[in-house]
């Protein structure tokens, strides 16, 4: 079973609305938000990080910055930093981009931004870098009960937003 297939089938064990949407594919959160045709702040992201105790998920608005100096306070670690493509491809069979926000799949500690429940709904890839899939938040915080940290700051300027205006 796919990645793809076992968030398809944990959504459903949940009765979670959600919407899969293909698209071509994206290498980051900026071009899944164009295919998506949705705000970057919506994007969540999933970073896997190297911390003291080994690897963790740390889950973010697309449009928003690991703070490392609060993280580091919140795991109580000396050392953090980004898994590399070879590290992520060990831990979860995946490359950059089309990681999953979901901890569980991989058998992956994980941490949730406060800042992502600020919206109503969330998007991401969803294991490949082709499909990703929309639902709601409140859905979200119910299927992987992490308690909300906040660990983000800034946001990432959206080149699609800046060029409308």
């Amino acid at each position: 079973m796919t990645i793809f297939q076992k968030i398809v089938a944990l959504l459903d064990e949940h009765h979670v609305q959600y919407q899969i949407i293909n698209h071509p594919p994206t290498y980051t959160s900026e071009e899944s938000a164009h295919y998506r045709g949705e705000p970057l702040k919506i994007g969540a992201k999933a970073m896997v990080l190297k911390v003291d105790s080994g690897f963790i998920m740390a889950v973010l608005p697309a449009d928003r910055k690991i703070d490392s100096k609060k993280l580091k306070e919140i795991l109580n670690s000396t050392s953090l930093r980004f898994a590399t493509p070879q590290e992520l491809l060990t831990s979860t069979g995946l490359v950059p981009g089309a990681v999953p926000p979901f901890g569980s799949l991989f058998e992956m500690k994980m941490i949730v931004d406060a800042a992502l429940f600020e919206e109503e709904c969330m998007a991401f890839n969803a294991g490949s870098l082709e499909k990703s899939i929309k639902m709601k938040t409140t859905d979200y915080q119910i299927i992987v009960q992490a308690q909300p940290m906040s660990f983000s700051n800034g946001t990432v300027q959206n080149v699609s937003d800046t060029a409308s205006h």
